[in-house]
């Protein structure tokens, strides 16, 4: 029996919106919507209100804040790929003049270049870009708040940067940019720079009395890059299914793997949080989630996907502090998640039978550790270990009779097999180890040779 992935259990769903009525609620919002998305397909959308009948939908645009962040790393990927940059080359390469021009792309992606977190005074998120009209007034004096590359620093000033260099690489306007390469090949057509109707206001709502205040909005500038973006749930849950799975229109799949990949440390005592190329990665409640959060005053907005589970959701207010929308989105993607979990696909047969290849699956021992050779789809192959703990890796096939590592301690390197002249295994060669069928085998190519007299007992 076949079953449907496009309608959530009633369960589920009253679950879902309980959970945006509590944070609407509770955290005294104006509004709140939020969405579900789970393996490509909208799924759930819910609104709350604080206007009896004027319940926000999945296509109401509210301000997203640092989400913004994200698309300018894409942007910034991009350029990587075309061979335009590369993530280590210093800024001062594309972007001169900038006083910080030794820092690199990645470091600035990672906000791992060490520089400060806001832009000088006035504070830059209620008042007009036009007051910071040259990087100069964006990055201030005291740029540097730590040695690029040792520790990650959120920096707003960083991702400025990262928009001029994109301008001046691409030779047109970072706006420009992200229509052309992002918005429009994804189909984000109600994301944009400024608020397009139906938006939501923005608003403050008083710490001790249940009133409401009207929070400026304004264009951000330079800092657009680290902020700028309206959008709603509908185009962010797009959004979200591309950072979990690539489109080569935009970004290639091993390159928004590559987004979502720690670059940096995380910090001492906040082993469950970290930071990858414009994505924050959180460890929450043993499932990973990578995303992004996002705050301007006015407005409060999370994006999380937990990539293993095909579930990603959006939450979005329009409040300056209240409802944390990213806790709130978080636990969106937990409720569908585990009251419905992912339906594995059925287990089918390899298409053809490689009898090379077949011949080398089963067990091979490094030392004296057994590990387990297993043959995938597209001649890939998996190595794990047969007992207890150990490097576990899995391997991409690249020319005759090597494969390149993707993950685990083995990410990048070459797994090769070595043969005696007269074309029989000899062993296998994995970043210089030597894995043999036996444990030190009498004659087998092991470093260092192997003792004449063999085992031994007490």
């Amino acid at each position: 029996m076949t079953s449907s992935w496009e309608e959530l259990l009633p369960a589920t769903r009253r679950a879902l919106l309980h959970r945006i009525a509590v944070a609407q609620s509770e955290g005294r919002t104006p509004s709140f919507v939020g969405a579900v998305l789970r393996d490509g397909r909208l799924v759930w959308t819910g609104g709350r209100s604080s206007i009896d009948g004027h319940a926000p939908d999945a296509d109401t645009q509210y301000r997203i804040g640092s989400i913004t962040k994200t698309f300018t790393a894409v942007l910034v990927m991009r350029l990587r790929d075309e061979g335009l940059l590369d993530l280590s080359d210093p800024l001062e390469k594309h972007l001169s003049g900038t006083g910080v021009g030794e820092v690199t792309v990645a470091q600035l992606l990672g906000h791992s270049a060490g520089l400060s977190a806001e832009s000088p005074a006035p504070w830059w998120e209620r008042t007009p870009g036009v007051l910071r009209p040259e990087l100069a007034d964006v990055l201030g004096e005291q740029t540097r708040m730590h040695p690029p590359g040792r520790r990650h620093h959120y920096s707003n000033p960083g991702y400025t940067l990262l928009g001029s260099l994109v301008e001046a690489v691409r030779g047109v306007p970072w706006e420009e940019a992200l229509q052309r390469e992002i918005l429009d090949p994804l189909g984000l057509s109600r994301t944009s720079t400024q608020p397009r109707a139906p938006h939501a206001g923005g608003w403050a709502v008083h710490p001790w009395a249940d009133v409401l205040l009207p929070e400026p909005v304004e264009d951000l500038g330079l800092m657009a890059p680290a902020g700028q973006l309206w959008s709603t749930a509908t185009d962010l849950c797009r959004f979200a299914w591309f950072l979990a799975e690539g489109d080569d229109r935009v970004l290639g799949a091993a390159s928004v793997r590559e987004m979502r990949t720690p670059s940096v440390p995380a910090e001492a005592g906040d082993w469950n949080s970290s930071y990858g190329l414009g994505m924050q990665i959180v460890r929450n409640e043993q499932r990973t989630l990578v995303g992004h959060s996002g705050s301007l005053p006015g407005f409060l907005a999370g994006l999380w996907m937990s990539v293993e589970d095909g579930v990603a959701a959006v939450a979005l207010s329009n409040v300056t502090s209240g409802p944390l929308t990213g806790t709130v989105a978080a636990d969106l993607v937990r409720i569908v998640a585990d009251a419905e979990p992912r339906i594995p696909e059925p287990w089918r047969p390899l298409p053809e039978a490689d009898q090379e290849l077949l011949d080398l699956t089963g067990p091979w021992y490094w030392g004296t550790y057994a590990y387990g050779l297993r043959l995938v789809a597209d001649r890939g192959v998996e190595l794990e270990p047969l007992r207890g703990g150990g490097r576990r890796s899995r391997f991409v096939a690249g020319r005759d009779g090597e494969w390149t590592g993707l993950d685990g301690y083995y990410a990048g390197e070459t797994l090769k097999v070595v043969r005696r002249e007269d074309g029989s295994v000899s062993h296998l060669d994995l970043g210089s180890f030597v894995f043999t069928r036996e444990p030190y085998e009498p004659g087998d190519a092991v470093p260092g040779g192997v003792a004449e007299a063999g085992w031994r007992g007490l």
